[in-house]
């Protein structure tokens, strides 16, 4: 990370007790048991989404429950979403640490949370898990992935085409679609946008300093002639005829004194 990021080194050091080994691997194992109740007791994951109205009668395992809703009831397309969130999650527990991961999913839960409560509406875990996408992005953009096992792409690219997608969303979408969205990434940017900022300076700095140095480097045009009298060159008038003078002189036409030696 960024000296800017040193804060979290410090946390970590204090707290680092705190984070949650093989959190990927939990979030997956929950979710498959979620999948499975959902499959077998219909309308199961009523009792799980985060419904603010709920939890202020005191439902308050919904404020962690959400995240292990699934977004669909496909047996394959569960499968598949589950062995996503288990290979991402696990690229970025290596990229940061159980530590630093724990703190990066807490947050946007919290932010989800918070966003909830204000628009007084149920938020998924879609927006939360996208953010974890992200930041994989973020340390692997040149893994790639099969799309339909077909397709390669890499994730860059997917990352990409994702976020336009949100982008998109965000002016097109409702007021709870936009704070779901700044809500769950809320945590990418605290992260991440200390980075972002750096890495712009620094391309700024970089080419403020290739163009002073090109500027100074470059060999400024030398003219071959010169008026002696008004300075003028067959640079700055090309038309211009020149006559070197009996002292030694170069003049133009204009200026070229009444005694003259002959043309050059």
């Amino acid at each position: 990370m960024l000296r800017e990021m040193n804060w979290l080194d410090k946390l970590e050091r204090r707290l680092g007790f705190l984070g949650i080994p093989g959190l990927p691997r939990i979030l997956v194992g929950f979710a498959a048991l979620v999948f499975a109740l959902s499959w077998l007791l219909p309308g199961f994951t009523s009792m799980l989404v985060l419904d603010p109205d709920r939890v202020r009668h005191g439902e308050v395992w919904r404020l962690v429950t959400y995240i292990f809703i699934p977004q669909t009831m496909s047996p394959l397309w569960v499968i598949f979403a589950l062995w996503f969130l288990w290979w991402i999650g696990e690229g970025v527990e290596r990229a940061m640490g159980p530590f630093r991961l724990t703190l990066y999913f807490v947050i946007g839960m919290i932010g989800t949370t918070i966003a909830a409560f204000f628009f007084g509406t149920n938020f998924s875990n879609l927006m939360l898990i996208a953010s974890l996408f992200f930041a994989f992005a973020r340390f692997y953009p040149e893994e790639i992935i099969y799309i339909l096992f077909i397709l390669p792409m890499r994730i860059k690219w997917l990352a990409w085409i994702a976020a336009a997608l949100l982008i998109l969303g965000f002016f097109t979408g409702s007021n709870s679609y936009r704070m779901s969205l700044v809500a769950a990434f809320a945590n990418y940017l605290i992260f991440f946008g200390p980075e972002y900022i750096y890495e712009a300076r620094h391309r700024r700095g970089v080419s403020s300093r290739r163009r002073r140095f090109d500027a100074q480097s470059k060999p400024e045009a030398e003219s071959l002639h010169k008026c002696a009298v008004c300075g003028r060159t067959e640079l700055t008038d090309p038309d211009l005829e020149f006559r070197v003078s009996r002292d030694g002189e170069e003049y133009c036409l204009e200026h070229l004194p009444s005694a003259q030696t002959a043309p050059r």
